[in-house]
């Protein structure tokens, strides 16, 4: 059975932050609802006053489509509904102006009725302006709508039969009102992408340090390679020469030949082995300088300088993967790592609040990965979300001392194979 709040801790910040920019614009609809929709009663006949409470009520769902298919708009998902949002424009108008011509010649108490008639008035414009606002595309287009409306509710009061001076203020809070909503709706909607653009910005990031180590690697093994094959290729051909002119120092470049291609594989298995092995006080130490530039509470605790090269290089890949997922999956705060050394083994713990890292690291080359360099010095590793916590995501890998003086055996058969 599924934690309560596990599906809101499941999502991650951009997902987040929709949701509740999408709640929020749509609850526009219930303060239309269950503010603007009593006031009527008592002041009409009761038939009038459940008529406008459905009004108001067709309204408030037609804003909340209009709202939810403009951030879909927003986040490049949709064609810009422009249809509805002029329909929804257009039914804005017509039920506020309907709403203030009934209730200021159908009402029982006419100086209560009037300034419900206003109250109403102003409270579906208001409304309206900040559902429609996230699907206009540009800031003079909300402004103008907030002065159109200011000026449609300053000419559509005189002949509701409000006097000048009545009619002008209701135009100015009319301006007010629509334009302080539309700035909210507005800023919410730039806050969204926002945060959609910097979590696209780390997942660039991300994909660009994996670019940079490919390209790393691809150098390193251009450097190692280009000169010794030129030289063997050079020398190659010299031996054909001497061998066809029957000269006995073919033998002596063949030799050569040789040697340099054995040279060659050396580095080569240099290159590799540098490029798999990780040394895990440098990786800690990036883990924790990551992890607070993000904005990631880090502690990092415990001795790994005197632990021996392959379990230093498994555990540092561990250190690196998960770090990885936290970042990229994760919806953490803080992130504790933990290095603890016993005379028979060492535990590496990575411990996070970001539950959203589950899916991530339990498919693809993740746990699969991590496992496979662990298997190459025995170890083992355990992950998942830790019971009775509120989404505490856990890393362990544990990796035993005993016997272990050589590398890792993929590297070890790499040499076999290459020699």
């Amino acid at each position: 059975m599924r934690r309560p709040g596990a599906w809101w801790r499941g999502k991650s910040t951009p997902a987040k932050v929709e949701t509740y920019t999408r709640w929020s614009l749509q609850s526009f609809g219930l303060v239309e609802i269950f503010w603007l929709g009593p006031l009527a009663f008592g002041e009409v006949p009761a038939a009038l006053a459940w008529t406008l409470l459905l009004a108001l009520c067709a309204h408030a769902v037609l804003g909340a489509v209009t709202t939810s298919k403009a951030l879909d708009w927003t986040r490049g998902r949709r064609e810009q509904p422009v249809r509805l949002v002029i329909a929804y424009g257009v039914a804005t108008a017509a039920i506020s102006v309907g709403t203030l011509g009934v209730m200021l010649r159908v009402p029982a108490d006419e100086e209560a009725g009037t300034r419900t008639a206003l109250v109403l008035f102003v409270g579906i414009l208001m409304v309206g302006a900040g559902c429609a606002t996230p699907g206009l595309r540009t800031r003079r287009r909300v402004i103008g709508a907030a002065l159109g409306a200011s000026l449609g509710a300053g000419a559509a009061s005189v002949p509701s039969g409000l006097p000048a001076p009545a009619a002008l203020i209701t135009a100015a809070t009319v301006l007010f009102t629509t334009a302080i909503f539309a700035l909210t709706a507005g800023f919410s909607v730039w806050l969204l992408n926002a945060v959609h653009e910097l979590d696209e910005a780390r997942e660039t990031r991300a994909r660009l340090a994996v670019a940079e180590e490919r390209l790393r690697f691809g150098r390193d093994l251009h450097d190692v390679m280009g000169r010794n094959l030129a030289v063997i290729a050079l020398k190659s051909e010299l031996a054909v020469q001497l061998t066809r002119r029957g000269r006995p120092e073919a033998v002596d470049q063949m030799t050569e030949v040789q040697r340099i291609a054995q040279e060659s594989q050396k580095e080569v298995r240099e290159v590799v082995r540098g490029y798999r092995e990780a040394d895990l006080a440098a990786e800690l130490a990036g883990a924790q300088g990551v992890l607070i530039a993000a904005g990631i509470s880090c502690n990092v605790a415990g001795p790994a300088a005197e632990l021996p090269g392959p379990v230093q290089s498994a555990l540092g890949w561990v250190v690196r993967e998960a770090t990885t997922n936290v970042l990229r999956h994760g919806d953490a705060r803080r992130c504790d790592i933990g290095v603890r050394t016993g005379p028979d083994a060492v535990v590496l713990s990575v411990e996070n609040d970001g539950a959203g890292s589950t899916g991530a690291l339990s498919g693809g080359s993740g746990l699969a990965g991590l496992r496979e360099r662990l298997a190459e010095v025995d170890g083992t590793l355990e992950a998942g979300v830790v019971a009775d916590t509120d989404g505490v995501f856990r890393v362990v890998a544990e990796v035993p001392l005993a016997g272990r003086t050589v590398g890792p055996r993929r590297d070890a058969a790499y040499e076999r194979s290459a020699g």
